[in-house]
């Protein structure tokens, strides 16, 4: 590939390949992302691919050359783990930023590319069963609708806007039981992992809670819920992405986490049917996240928990692992934009 591997790492800041994967290098020093630091999401420009954002221990940071060199983006967040970054994809300006443990989970939104940013509805409790501190793992911006607006809490639910961000409400509901397959009825986990607008006509909207996949076509109204371990053979759902050019889905489950064994589900149908896909080096963990770009919609990575950089380029038909292993993997992204080499690599 001609571009810039990106991998958000827990431990070991960036890790990014400009060389299609032959070699790859850390952080450089004395930059606002440490080399060690901790990551948590990561993002690339819709419109400019040199520019990428991460999430991370410090705050939001950025870079403008693929990669390579990292800068504060200032903010109310400074020096909160952020855990999801989403941009509008038609309107970059517009950004959403997400908190979580072990800092208090909070959203923000800015409506000029991060220079200035506000805090939004509602007030999230500083703990939760299940996971102590809840985190903000998903969020997302409606490329059709950007007036609607989606962000998913592990422990905490789901949360949707139709106002822009103004005001928001939880569309989950925990007292009633999961609708089985072929009934409607409301997302009834609050464990959410990932949210996602699929395009087409209607659009389909995916969300992925510990246990289960759930669909809708009625923009949220009502639900479709596929559980992890009847359908797909593992119990513990974790994400989803859609290929560039919307061609495909792909969901991601594994047997725990990190888990031993992890399975990738391809649809061409708008999440109705499901196919397996080759996963040609099996990795000892589940994949925890997807990389897309729309310069070759064929291209996307996938990371595990415990470091397995798995790549697709055949729109995820098939995979196979890079060689590098890496620390354990939160985040990963691609861009055709070539970063420049360290400077003492």
């Amino acid at each position: 590939m001609k571009g810039t591997m990106l991998v958000a790492t827990a431990s070991q800041g960036v890790i990014r390949s400009n060389d299609d994967g032959r070699t790859w290098q850390r952080t450089p020093l004395d930059q606002a992302l440490e080399f060690d630091g901790v990551t948590r999401s990561i993002a690339v420009h819709p419109t400019r691919p040199h520019t990428v954002f991460v999430g991370a221990d410090v705050g939001l940071v950025r870079s403008d050359d693929a990669g390579a060199t990292w800068v504060r983006v200032r903010g109310p967040f400074d020096d909160h783990h952020l855990w999801t970054i989403s941009i509008d994809p038609v309107e970059p300006d517009v950004m959403l930023v997400g908190s979580g443990a072990p800092s208090r989970a909070r959203v923000w939104r800015s409506t000029d590319g991060g220079t200035g940013w506000e805090q939004l509805p509602p007030e999230i409790p500083e703990f939760c069963a299940g996971v102590s501190r809840p985190r903000i793992l998903a969020s997302t911006i409606d490329p059709a609708d950007r007036g609607q607006m989606w962000f998913g809490i592990e422990e905490g639910g789901l949360w949707h806007s139709t106002d822009r961000g103004a005001t928001w409400r939880r569309i989950d509901d925990t007292r009633r039981p999961a609708a089985h397959r072929g009934t409607p009825g409301p997302v009834s986990n609050s464990d959410v992992h990932a949210v996602l607008v699929h395009p087409g006509d209607p659009a389909t909207h995916l969300v992925v809670t510990v246990n289960a996949l759930w669909t809708s076509t009625d923009g949220g109204s009502s639900w479709f819920c596929r559980i992890a371990a009847d359908e797909f053979g593992l119990r513990y759902a974790r994400t989803v992405a859609t290929l560039a050019d919307g061609s495909a889905l792909l969901f991601a489950c594994g047997d725990a986490t990190p888990g031993t064994e992890t399975r990738i589900y391809r649809s061409t149908d708008g999440g109705a049917r499901w196919e397996p896909t080759e996963l040609v080096d099996r990795p000892g963990s589940t994949v925890w996240g997807f990389g897309v770009h729309p310069d070759d919609p064929q291209l996307v990575l996938a990371g595990t928990k415990y470091g397995d950089l798995l790549r697709s380029t055949d729109g995820g038909r098939s995979w196979r692992a890079e060689w590098r292993s890496f620390p354990e993997i939160s985040a990963v992204a691609w861009t055709p934009e070539i970063s420049p080499d360290n400077p003492r690599h």
